[in-house]
This record gives structure tokens, C-alpha cells and sequence, in this order.
């Protein structure tokens, strides 16, 4: 037994939270190690591939990519340097922790404004947990807002906290080196980093990422094996090819990996299956490319695995030794996912309308998303579906939405359990950043919502900062209400706290809906004498039907309206006929804001041409009769 070292190679993850410039910083690390030909032709966010990715902004899955660094740094030949992009979101913490499975240490990435968020503690603490050693890069220090020293210590004093919360989980945790933290300012933009710190506002001394590649190699050490060990790689995510079907990424811990070669695939049951590795992909840039072999700290896709999933182990035939499972946090958050039920359904050719259909896609759904849980309800068209928050769902939904299948969807639940027999729910960690004039009405806000201060921070720019913990319940519907309180201004992040007693019922929304008493279509004239009473989500010449909502009542009741009534044409000419009415527009509702809105009794019918909210029980009568018997219960 050697061990041995492959000084040829580092593997790194870069993570921060989100909107805090990780992607824009590996386009620079890209573009200044020559990743691309000369022809071809780079955007901004190169990473973020996915159609979803661009419109949020927000990196949604962990991709990888490798660079060939041949800088001053590299004294001994050119380093290949494989980068995963992660995601800075908590919902898609699944992501983040098979990241981190994958590299030998991470790039912190902080806001020089911010500062450490939520996320920057879940993932850091994660990398402690993994003992991967850190490098703190300050990011954008040429904000106007920027406060360099101020982002230093509390990153460091978010370290030490961590570090000291871990030190009974974690044997062994290097103490001094997390002390001595290297710190690099940078400005991803501008492809700048320099380890002298900047005055505020200001870029670094250096306008090239040198000093941030020589961090990398100095402090990220090389991947170590033992050249006796037989071949063990770990699957740590999935991809497809319309020309190799499922592609497993996968790292590669000891052994050589060839193209053509057996392997013994060991699955998550325990069983053990012999398979041929048809092809070998090795990542270079944005793409990836044919080679005939891969060897220990390399990541690399192969193909020939039909039906592997993540977790998953490829070793020798000779010598099985099976790797650990990768292990999530458990999900908080849960919705129904169903067919379409509405009477509206199927009224566009094409769409995917089944039980069937919208089954298969959440499994495939669950092969690559180690986060998700599909849950059955004992009903033949719905299921349950469990993820990190709300955020993640609504992703799924619209990512199937644009698929062409027609769902209902549930209006969002947290996942509740039992611990010696009393009722505990998941809770949150929420930073709010907010001028400094909204104080009141954000602490009115979280109130409200069983939410309890933790701390508060005045930065002496007009801004105040605000830690609360609140049930993951009273965030449900809790974004639109905040954004429109701090008229869009303030930011809120939030990150899982853990499990805590039944906080109690929570009023989340103060206001009823306006729901369609018949089916038809909008008029104008019905809007037009019923809006000084309600807003509304539809527009004239909309299809409707009998228990669609179709606005927000300005009282806590719901209301029957008729939205299709017409005006009554006569042969006399009225003394009011040359008043010109006003319509005020309507508001269009987004799927997160919908799911937000959506009241205990109602759920959205989810099409790709339209987005509805409904009550689940479509007929008046009924639910009437049920609210009856509802209130007699409570009696």
C-alpha cells in the first residue's frame, strides 16, 4: 500500500449564496485560461445553461466544468482544474451536497456588501462537516456599498461559530487551519483578484484572477489514492445524451477507468451487476469530449448504465467495495402534484393529460434530483411531493409546465412529524435586509407569522439586518406580502433551522377570493362595476368557469360573482351614453405567486398556456354545504 498524489489536478467547488457572482466568476476563470477557441462566441453566465437558469438568474443545478491553468503559478506543467458551480439557493441544497462530494476543498464566495447570508452558512458548514479546507474570496469590493473589513469578520467569526458547533460531530477538525483562512478581494466582473485588500468601492491591485488560481493550488490539495487500491468511482450526478442515452458523472477515487472496460455496479439495494463502460467523456470547458481512460481525481461521464442512479458505486469485478450513499437534509416542504381536473383540460392538441404521463416524468424526475420524495396518497391521479421549499417545487412545476403537461397543484404544506408523541414542523432561519423605515412593518410581518427575533444589526447605511426563526409554515405566501410592505426593496433569505414544537395556527392571508359563479366569458362591463371592490386576475374575453378564482376580495369572505354578465342592449338612447367607464388592468399572477395566494380550499390548474387558480370543489353548493358541516365540527 502507496499512497500517491496526482499534482497534475485540483478539484473545487465554488460556493456562496445566491446572487453573490459565482457563475460570473468561472466565466473570468474560463476566459483567462484560453478554455475557448478563438471563434467562439462567450456570453455572460456561461454555466448557467438551463432556459429556467437565465430567466431567475439564479443557478438552479451543480455543473461542472475543467480548466487548463498554465499560469506563473503552474511551475511544474499545465494543471487541469475541475470547477462544480453551485448552486447559492437553500431549496436546491441536494445539489450542493453532491457537489461537495466531489472536490477537495472550496472557494467561499462572499458579497463585499452582504456578507455571509444563510446559504453561505448551510454550504460552509457542509464543507467543515466534509473537512475541506476553505479559501475566503471577498467578491465585488467595487460596490459603492461595499464594506471590505466589516464581510472579513463576519465571515470569520461565521467560521468559527461553525467550527465550534462541529467540534463534537466532527473528530479531527484542523482548528488552526480554519483560523488562518487565506482571503482573496476580487471582482468577478472584471476578472480581478488580488490578496491585498482594496478600499471600499474599489477593484483590486491586479487586474488578472492569478492570486485567486495560486490560492487554488496552494491551499486545495491534489487529489491522494492508493495505486494498490482496485477501482472505486463514485456517481455524484446524471446527465443525458440523445445519442448514448443516461450519461453517470461520476469521480473517480482509486483505479483507472477505460473505455470498454467491465465494472462491477453496485446499486443502492446492495445488488451487484456487471457492466461495459460503452463510452468515456472527459469535460474540457463547456463540453465534453472522447477519451480512452480516467484515473484517481478525475470526473468524468461514462455511459452503458441504463438505469444507474446517483449514490451509486462502479468498482473492480475482482474486488467490490462499495462507496457510501450521498445523504440529504430530509425535505420540508410538500405539495400534490396531479392530472389536470379542470373543465377546461385538454382544449390544446398535444398536451400530456394522463396519470400515467405525469407519473413517469416525476420519476424520471427523482433518478437525477436526490432531494425530491414522491409520496403515494392512495389516489390513482395525484401524488405528494416533497423538496427543500417552495422555490424548488414551483421549479418542477414550471419545468414540466413548459413540457406540455397540464397538472393541478396543491397549494404548498410543510412536512410535519412526531417526536414521543408531540407534533413537531420544520423552521427557518430568516435574514432580512430592509431600509431602515420598514422596520415596523417587517417586525408587524413576522409576528404575525409566529416569527422571533434572533438579532438585529444597523450598518449605518439606512439599511437594517434582521434574523428571525419562523416556522417554514408562516413563509408559505410570505414573499409577495413582504416585497409589496417594503415596495419592493427589501431582500429576505431564509435557510432550514431544523424541527421545533407546533408554533400554532398561523393567518397568513387576511383578504378572500372572488370566484366565478357559471362558466363562460370575461366582459368588460362586469369588471368595470365590480372592481372599486376587488382586484382582479383575469382579463375581458378570458374563458371561465363555475369555482375558478378570478380575484382578490378586498374582505376576509370569499364572494360568488357573475364575470360574465353582459350589458343590456335597448333601442333608447340613455343620458349616460357618452360616459367613458375606466378599467383598472388586472393582475397577472406568476406560478410561485399563485401557489402563494392559493387559500386552504383551492389549488392551480397549472397548463402551458395558462396558470388558474381554483377551489378544489368547483361547485357552490358544495362548498357551502362542506363549510356548513366544517364550522359545525369546531363548534
Amino acid at each position: 500500500m502507496a499512497t500517491a498524489i496526482r499534482s497534475d489536478l485540483r478539484n473545487v467547488a465554488i460556493v456562496a449564496h445566491v446572487d453573490h457572482g459565482k457563475t460570473t466568476l468561472v466565466d473570468a476563470m474560463l476566459k483567462q485560461t484560453n478554455s475557448f477557441d478563438a471563434h467562439f462566441d462567450t456570453e455572460d453566465r456561461m454555466m448557467d445553461s438551463n432556459e429556467l437558469e437565465r430567466e431567475k438568474g439564479i443557478t438552479i443545478l451543480a455543473k461542472n466544468t475543467a480548466v487548463l491553468y498554465n499560469g506563473a503559478h503552474a511551475t511544474d506543467g499545465p494543471i487541469t482544474i475541475n470547477v462544480i458551480d453551485t448552486p447559492g439557493h437553500a431549496d436546491f441544497g441536494g445539489e450542493v451536497e453532491r457537489g461537495l462530494s466531489m472536490v477537495d476543498g472550496v472557494v467561499l464566495l462572499v458579497d463585499a456588501s452582504e456578507g455571509p447570508l444563510p446559504q453561505t452558512r448551510f454550504v460552509l458548514r457542509k464543507a467543515l462537516a466534509a473537512k475541506l479546507p476553505v479559501i475566503l474570496l471577498v467578491n465585488k469590493t467595487d460596490r459603492p456599498d461595499a464594506r471590505i473589513d466589516d464581510v472579513v469578520a463576519e465571515s470569520q467569526d461565521l467560521l468559527l461559530g461553525l467550527a465550534s458547533d462541529l467540534s463534537e460531530e466532527v473528530d479531527d477538525l484542523d482548528l488552526d487551519a480554519i483560523l488562518n483562512v487565506p482571503v482573496v478581494y476580487a471582482s468577478g466582473r472584471a476578472g480581478a483578484a488580488s490578496v491585498n485588500k482594496p478600499a471600499d468601492g474599489s477593484l483590486p491591485d491586479n487586474d488578472d484572477l492569478e492570486p485567486l488560481f495560486d490560492a487554488i493550488l496552494t491551499h486545495v490539495p491534489a487529489p491522494t489514492y492508493d495505486d494498490e487500491h482496485p477501482l472505486q468511482a463514485h456517481v455524484t450526478n446524471l446527465d443525458a445524451s440523445p445519442f448514448l442515452g443516461r450519461l453517470a458523472l461520476l469521480r473517480v477515487f482509486h483505479g483507472t477507468l477505460k473505455k470498454g472496460q467491465t465494472v462491477a455496479w453496485v446499486k443502492q439495494d446492495g445488488s451487484v451487476a456487471n457492466a461495459r463502460i460503452t463510452e468515456l467523456l472527459i469535460t474540457k470547458a463547456l463540453d465534453r469530449y472522447p477519451a480512452e481512460s480516467a484515473g484517481p481525481g478525475d470526473i468524468v461521464a461514462v455511459a452503458g448504465f441504463d438505469t444507474i442512479t446517483i449514490g451509486e458505486t462502479l468498482s473492480d469485478p475482482e474486488d467490490v467495495r462499495p462507496l457510501p450513499t450521498i445523504t440529504v437534509d430530509d425535505p420540508a416542504i410538500s405539495m400534490t402534484i396531479g392530472t389536470n381536473t379542470s373543465p377546461l383540460i385538454g382544449k390544446v392538441k398535444g398536451h400530456k393529460l394522463t396519470a400515467r404521463m405525469v407519473k413517469d416524468r416525476l420519476d424520471r424526475e427523482l433518478i437525477g434530483n436526490v432531494s425530491l420524495k414522491v409520496v403515494d396518497i392512495g389516489r390513482p391521479d395525484a401524488w405528494e411531493v416533497q423538496g427543500r421549499g417552495e422555490l424548488a417545487l414551483a421549479i418542477l412545476v414550471e419545468q414540466m409546465r413548459r413540457e406540455g403537461f397540464e397538472l393541478t397543484v396543491g397549494k404548498p404544506q410543510v412536512v410535519t412529524r412526531r417526536v414521543d408523541g408531540k407534533l413537531q414542523e420544520p423552521f427557518e432561519h430568516m435574514t432580512i435586509d430592509v431600509p431602515d423605515e420598514y422596520l415596523g412593518a417587517i417586525t408587524q410581518l413576522m409576528a404575525a407569522r409566529k416569527g422571533r427575533m434572533e438579532n438585529m444589526a444597523n450598518h449605518g447605511s439606512g439599511w437594517v439586518r434582521m434574523e428571525f426563526i419562523v416556522p417554514s409554515r408562516g413563509l408559505i405566501g410570505f414573499r409577495t406580502q413582504f416585497l409589496t410592505d417594503t415596495r419592493g426593496t427589501g431582500i429576505a433569505n431564509g435557510i432550514s433551522h431544523g424541527y421545533g414544537p407546533w408554533a400554532g395556527e398561523i393567518s397568513t392571508r387576511t383578504n378572500g377570493s372572488i370566484v366565478a359563479d357559471r362558466s363562460g366569458v370575461v366582459t368588460p362591463f362586469a369588471i368595470i362595476n365590480l372592481q372599486e371592490r376587488m382586484t382582479f386576475f383575469v382579463q375581458p374575453t378570458e374563458e371561465v368557469y363555475e369555482g375558478m378564482v378570478v380575484g382578490e376580495n378586498s374582505r376576509a369572505d370569499d364572494m360568488d360573482v357573475n364575470i360574465t354578465k353582459e350589458k343590456k342592449l335597448t333601442n333608447m338612447r340613455q343620458s349616460t351614453a357618452d360616459n367613458f367607464e375606466s378599467m383598472t388592468p388586472s393582475r397577472v399572477l406568476s406560478l410561485e405567486e399563485s401557489l402563494e395566494f392559493a387559500g386552504d380550499d383551492e389549488c392551480v390548474e397549472v397548463t402551458p398556456e395558462a396558470i388558474r387558480i381554483r377551489k378544489v370543489e368547483l361547485d357552490a353548493s358544495a362548498r357551502q354545504r362542506s363549510t356548513a358541516r366544517l364550522k359545525k365540527a369546531n363548534a
